[in-house]
């Protein structure tokens, strides 16, 4: 059965992987695929559902106690978890990016009540328009959209480059298909993997690995 389960997962990351061969134009198919999803919202009830608000809390109490004054979000749909860092962290400036307009529409509506220190931007993780550092990265369920190895790399490379000397990155990711998706953050140059925690007692097992920048 645990098969059978995994079949509309792994035709997904099929359909992605397809995807990456347009290269450039992959970053116009997946804002369309994205604002189509939200056209509706809360597609994946990021907002709801028990589960994802577990992940939320497993990964915010992997992080090491230490201030933290710029925060970015990749991936950030909504701003559900956005909202959250924003929440738990009100000294820090907090950036989400998301490649669909329209989720970053009611991100923004979602964080009106922050809007002094939290703001969203409209960007594609491999295409580098977007330059400034952070003490601390969040990518969470987002890699499995770029589809081949090459676009991993890239990605690796980008996270590394949005990170403060001395800053973390942390990626969330499915286990076990968090080892190929953190292979390339796992070798990548100018950071090193500080911890990972690996939650399997739930229905959908995650990795929580953290990386941190040289100083």
């Amino acid at each position: 059965m645990a098969g059978v389960r995994n079949i509309p997962e792994i035709m997904h990351r099929t359909l992605f992987r397809t995807v990456s061969l347009l290269g450039r134009g992959q970053s116009v198919v997946l804002g369309r695929y994205f604002d189509w999803w939200h056209r509706t919202p809360d597609p994946w009830k990021l907002a709801t559902d028990e589960y994802e608000h577990y992940k939320y809390r497993t990964t915010l109490e992997q992080l090491p106690d230490r201030p933290y004054r710029s925060i970015l979000d990749v991936g950030c749909s909504e701003g559900v978890f956005t909202c959250m860092l924003a929440e738990n962290y009100p000294e820090a400036r907090v950036t989400g990016l998301d490649i669909s307009a329209r989720a970053l529409e009611r991100a923004r509506a979602r964080g009106r009540h922050l809007a002094d220190r939290l703001s969203f931007a409209r960007a594609d993780l491999l295409i580098p328009t977007h330059n400034d550092t952070y003490d601390l990265v969040f990518c969470a369920e987002t890699l499995y959209y770029l589809g081949r190895e090459e676009r991993l790399r890239l990605a690796a490379a980008r996270l590394g480059g949005l990170l403060a000397p001395g800053g973390l990155l942390v990626a969330v990711h499915p286990w076990p298909e968090a080892r190929r998706l953190h292979g390339h953050l796992d070798s990548a140059p100018g950071m090193s993997k500080i911890s990972e925690h690996v939650d399997e007692g739930t229905h959908r097992p995650f990795a929580v690995s953290i990386y941190q920048a040289e100083s």
